[in-house]
């Protein structure tokens, strides 16, 4: 009886987790095809590119300014509540966004979306994270990485379908929010309570506790949003056409799709702090060899690895929080993850643009690979890494 009771359980988490990973998987699409869908727009309307960056900006800014308040909102209102609050809202600000059709109004409301979209990322990786046995935290946090990189990856596919005109690519996105939210209603009862009493941990309180990992999430989207906005003028330098530059993005997007399984696997078998530490190390490795093997066909296995490696770092930081945090914490700790996801897919990139601009074309490997070591360095060189 008690074997029985055991697999019904175990049933049960299973079904929750496959539940909010779809619900993510939703998410993911609808967010990856937002960012093309608005610049294509704003580039047809005539709008700058300075604008243009700085109207998609305003979506990280959101992501950065509401996570302070995500733990509040989930104890007051309740995760689930607050979660599919989201996704309802997140559905009404995009139909905004397409009704509006103003360079000017979508600054606000591309904050807004931002704003509103977080929650409803951020609860949804702290259930996975809880619900994901202990044994098995690394293969379910790799597939939870996989799922997300591939639903932002199958975003601008779809307006290869419905187009970048009109109400159709926005009723896609709207869709997709909406029955992001049926996906987490069906589940809802089932999903743990991360919010519960305890002791009430802020953003910022949890920041000492494990600043290495929100130092590595830093470093993590740095290194992602730097590479997808810097890799194809990189290439100009060689002279290297942009079809195959965006092919190389695209084999590099390819490495940390397919990789994030293994490596969680790997985790369990070591720990996920020794993984990170190796990822890290063949990410330094891969800015060493960019500029030796940027001409040869190595080049192609190179940055598929560097693509694995290089969000590895932040798969296993988020397999490091579920080992190390649950509750109250837990919550404070994925708020925080997110927050210093934005401001590391802020300031480096304009960091690295900016001593291209100095030093030329090796400033992109260089800046990468010095942010990188100093990472691996401060990991070796602390006592008890945190």
């Amino acid at each position: 009886m008690a074997l029985a009771k055991s697999e019904t359980g175990e049933r049960v988490q299973w079904a929750a987790i496959t539940g909010v990973i779809a619900t993510v998987s939703v998410f993911a699409i609808a967010q990856g095809l937002s960012y093309p869908l608005l610049s294509f727009i704003l580039q047809r309307q005539g709008v700058s590119p300075a604008v243009i960056g700085l109207s998609a900006a305003m979506t990280p800014i959101g992501f950065i300014l509401s996570s302070p308040l995500i733990p509040g909102l989930a104890r007051r209102f309740g995760a689930g509540r607050t979660a599919l609050t989201c996704a309802v809202l997140s559905a009404l600000v995009l139909a905004l966004i397409g009704w509006t059709q103003d360079v000017y109004l979508w600054f606000p409301l591309r904050f807004l979306i931002g704003a509103v979209t977080n929650p409803l990322y951020v609860l949804s990786e702290i259930w996975v994270i809880a619900l994901a046995p202990p044994s098995r935290r690394g293969r379910v946090m790799g597939i939870y990485s996989t799922i997300i990189s591939a639903g932002f990856a199958a975003g601008p596919l779809c307006l290869l379908a419905v187009g970048t005109e009109g109400w159709p690519p926005f009723l896609v996105g709207i869709f997709a929010f909406l029955f992001c939210g049926g996906c987490l209603a069906v589940v809802v009862k089932r999903l743990p309570k991360v919010d519960e009493a305890g002791e009430n941990v802020s953003v910022l309180g949890f920041m000492p506790l494990a600043w290495l990992l929100l130092s590595s999430v830093v470093v993590a989207a740095g290194f992602e949003q730097s590479v997808l906005a810097l890799l194809p003028v990189y290439g100009t330098h060689y002279a290297i056409p942009e079809a195959r530059m965006s092919a190389l993005l695209s084999m590099m997007i390819a490495g940390n799709i397919a990789m994030q399984v293994p490596l969680g696997l790997l985790a369990e078998r070591l720990t996920a702090r020794l993984v990170r530490f190796g990822c890290v190390s063949v990410t330094i490795l891969g800015c060493l060899l960019l500029p030796v093997l940027i001409e040869t066909p190595l080049i192609w296995p190179c940055v598929f690895v560097w693509g694995a490696v290089s969000y590895g770092i932040y798969t296993m930081s988020i397999i490091e929080l579920g080992e190390r945090f649950s509750g109250s914490t837990l919550v404070a700790g994925n708020a925080a993850f997110s927050l210093m996801w934005g401001v590391g897919g802020i300031v480096v990139p304009p960091l690295t643009g900016s001593v291209m601009d100095v030093i030329g074309a090796a400033g992109l490997p260089a800046t990468l690979g010095i942010i990188c070591a100093a990472l691996a360095v401060t990991t070796v060189f602390r006592r008890r890494i945190v």
